[in-house]
């Protein structure tokens, strides 16, 4: 019975969407409902589904209609010619009203049949919309031709993983978190996903670069431009709007007149912000040198400095090995790309096949790529699984490739050892797996490095990350923006090996 209520209300998706995820949507409820049961356990699933849709019908529908926009006269929507089509408004009053009158009679009758509910695996959720039609492919299983193409759109040169991240409460004047994994500085690398930077206001090079007190001018200029920026392009324009008032407010009384130099300027600014937003993944940042004026172009000399360069690190894999009684580790100091590295990877997670256990040994990794992330992972569950990143709209790049074919890792046991030096894409890495409840996590609190949003210049020492997507979380437990991911095991880093072979050992001696 839940099953079919289930089904019914996926028809309030767009026929294009419901073609597209409907299977799979019906599978992901099926292994929820059979993994666990109880009354709560129940009552939980059916929040957790109606709560999705509740966000993501209207956006599935607005999507569709922006798609019918400019349609010629020789398309066709499922069969049917289209000869002019015009954008509707906002869903009429009575839509909404019979939408909640829905919502609401399914919610009282899953009170009734929850006591039929089954298990609920933390929402490894379906995807909320399907992937944008004119999205650059970031499959875990790229080929390098592909690179190629992205190369010749201006998108390889940004997607060089940062190595060096950000980290909590070092007092460092460059910025930390996703900002320092964002920039286009030459030499530099950018998010691996975002789009080129659009410049911000522009304004001669401030005084602050040598760490004078800022005048009203400076300070009037840099806040200007955040505020214009916020209007443009931050997620909630009614949000952005309380920013600008309140960073106004604090300017017009007089309260960023104590600053003393560009970053704790940047810091005040950022405060600002999130105490009206609570946003972790806000930030305005300050660099002592000045910011070129657009990001460097890609190159295939940049390319092939990469390419050398992994293939002199191994692609980061430090360390592949079967330690006794069985143990497989591998200690990897980034997520480089698949593009370059996908054979890399495979053959390490190959030598491992074999394992009872594993451990990833991920205590100095910075970071890196979200598609070699999700193709290490694919090989740690025999389905396909949705893993959180804040950085997309929960489209297919969220899900792993699973099944691996030959792969024999999926129902063994995975520790994973962190410290304060993991980072960004090794965080993505670690919480989902401590989330899905497929890894203990051994060793410390991670960095806090999120890449997330993308990165606006405002003038020669003064830029902002903004996130432009909203991700859908489905788990309690917030993200690892500033605040890291928590281990299951705290034990210092350096420790953190020892400890997770003696828990490996344990377990396997149980088994």
């Amino acid at each position: 019975m839940s099953e079919k209520i289930y089904a019914w209300l996926l028809r309030l998706y767009p026929s294009h969407f419901r073609g597209a995820y409907g299977d799979a949507a019906l599978q992901l409820f099926r292994d929820r409902s059979r993994d666990e049961r109880g009354l709560f356990r129940g009552l939980r699933l059916w929040l957790d589904l109606l709560s999705d849709l509740a966000v993501s019908v209207p956006l599935e529908h607005r999507r569709g209609k922006r798609a019918l926009i400019g349609a010629s006269a020789q398309q066709r929507l499922d069969g049917t010619p289209l000869f002019h089509v015009l954008e509707n408004g906002a869903l009429r009053l009575e839509a909404q009203l019979c939408g909640g009158l829905v919502s609401l009679v399914t919610f009282c009758s899953i009170l009734v049949l929850s006591a039929h509910g089954g298990s609920y695996r933390p929402l490894s959720t379906w995807p909320a919309r399907p992937l944008h039609a004119s999205a650059a492919p970031s499959s875990a299983l790229e080929r390098p031709a592909q690179a190629a193409d992205r190369a010749q759109e201006g998108t390889l040169a940004s997607r060089q993983p940062t190595m060096g991240g950000g980290s909590r409460g070092r007092g460092n004047t460059e910025p930390r978190g996703f900002l320092a994994r964002l920039l286009w500085l030459p030499g530099g690398a950018g998010s691996p996903q975002s789009p080129a930077p659009q410049p911000g206001p522009q304004g001669a090079t401030s005084a602050m670069a040598g760490g004078v007190k800022p005048d009203a001018a400076e300070r009037q200029r840099v806040i200007d431009g955040v505020i214009a920026i916020l209007k443009q392009y931050y997620i909630d324009p009614d949000v952005a709007q309380k920013m600008a008032e309140v960073l106004l407010s604090h300017e017009k009384s007089g309260d960023d007149d104590a600053v003393t130099d560009g970053a704790a300027f940047a810091a005040l600014l950022t405060r600002q912000l999130r105490e009206v937003s609570h946003d972790l993944h806000l930030e305005v940042a300050y660099f002592q040198n000045p910011l070129p004026d657009r990001p460097p172009a890609p190159t295939p000399e940049r390319l092939a400095r990469y390419r050398a360069a992994m293939e002199e690190q191994n692609c980061t894999f430090e360390k592949v090995e079967i330690l006794p009684h069985h143990i497989g580790y591998l200690k990897l100091n980034s997520f480089p790309d698949p593009s370059v590295c996908e054979s890399t990877a495979k053959a390490a997670m190959a030598s491992l096949n074999d394992a009872s256990a594993i451990i990833f040994d991920l205590r100095g990794n910075r970071g890196g790529y979200p598609s070699m992330v999700m193709l290490i992972a694919a090989y740690l569950f025999d389905h396909p699984e949705y893993m959180y990143t804040p950085r997309e709209n929960t489209t297919e790049r969220c899900w792993t490739r699973s099944p691996v074919p030959g792969n024999k890792l999926a129902d063994k046991p995975v520790y994973v050892l962190t410290s304060a030096r993991t980072f960004s894409g090794a965080e993505h890495f670690s919480y989902n797996l401590k989330m899905l409840k497929r890894a203990t996590l051994v060793g410390e609190t991670t960095g806090g490095a999120t890449d997330v949003g993308n990165f606006h210049r405002i003038d020669d020492h003064f830029g902002m990350g903004i996130r432009e997507t909203r991700a859908i979380n489905p788990y309690a437990e917030p993200d690892w923006a500033v605040t890291g991911v928590e281990p299951d095991v705290k034990v210092k880093a350096a420790d953190a090996l020892e400890t997770a072979v003696k828990l490996a050992e344990s377990r396997l001696q149980k088994e």
